[in-house]
């Protein structure tokens, strides 16, 4: 991992503190809005800071043009300190943050603040705490190094859609058609792309209606699905068998564990059959 992703991780700590696991941090293509307003928010603040100085944390630190909505500016110094922030992380200002993170990722911090200044506004991705709504959810942040300050803002990503819930099932059951066997390990070993944050596949033999892949929880292979329930008892394997035993694609709606937020959730699932199988994605909703 490159020393800016891996500083993006760290940042991301320093947003609510420490205690909740971090994807590998990747760039992504943000929402078009979000992503706009955040990087204006931070444009905004690199200009602000500019012709302030250090004299702008104030402004960064308290309820006012610097923070729209989830939307805040934070700014650390090339020792961890925590010199600003309009979120959560105001609790930290004046505290050498790199000195509550291990050992590991101290270095890699240190690493980090070596970055050159000319490099210009960086981004990249990572999982987090929603402080709204305690919700674990995806994040964007774009920051920029400016002498011996960096200041950053972040915006929490839309859950999967609808769409990118049908493009994902529309993949698995082209590439189970064309490749079973290397299809389902594929699955089953998060490869392929298969996993993309709250959306991933799980596929039943409808032959002796047992699973045989599945994207998150590899404990259920093997297992009846005509005796799968929601978490409140209700049956949610046997409606789906007798709708596929009537058509080759459906939808269908329950209750599931969502494996970002960790909570149950409403869940709306696109059902194809392929062959003998049946393939299923869902995505979470709003």
């Amino acid at each position: 991992m490159g020393v800016v992703h891996r500083f993006v991780r760290l940042m991301a700590m320093l947003l609510l503190g420490s205690g909740l696991g971090l994807s590998q941090a990747q760039a992504a293509t943000p929402a078009k809005d979000d992503g706009e307003a955040a990087r204006a928010l931070l444009e905004k603040a690199l200009a602000y800071y500019h012709d302030n100085g250090d004299k702008a944390f104030a402004a960064f630190s308290r309820q006012g043009e610097f923070v729209d909505k989830d939307r805040y500016v934070f700014v650390v110094d090339t020792q961890g300190v925590m010199l600003a922030s309009g979120g959560p992380s105001s609790a930290l200002i004046g505290r050498d943050v790199s000195a509550t993170l291990p050992p590991d990722l101290q270095k890699a911090f240190k690493d980090a603040l070596k970055v050159p200044e000319g490099n210009g506004i960086q981004q990249a991705e990572y999982r987090w705490q929603n402080w709204a709504d305690g919700k674990v959810e995806r994040k964007h942040v774009f920051y920029q190094r400016v002498g011996q300050r960096i200041l950053a803002v972040g915006y929490y990503l839309p859950r999967a859609s609808a769409q990118q819930a049908q493009a994902l099932l529309d993949k698995a059951a082209a590439d189970l058609a064309k490749d079973e066997k290397g299809t389902l390990t594929a699955i089953n070993s998060l490869k392929g792309g298969y996993l993309q944050d709250d959306l991933y596949v799980f596929v039943v033999d409808l032959d002796n209606q047992r699973y045989v892949a599945h994207g998150t929880n590899l404990r259920l292979i093997n297992t009846d699905f005509g005796k799968i329930n929601d978490p409140e008892g209700k049956p949610v394997g046997a409606p789906i068998l007798a709708l596929m035993a009537k058509q080759d694609s459906a939808e269908y709606e329950y209750r599931w564990k969502n494996p970002v937020t960790g909570k149950i959730e409403d869940k709306h699932a696109y059902l194809k059959k392929v062959g003998h199988f049946l393939v299923a994605v869902g995505y979470y909703s709003p």
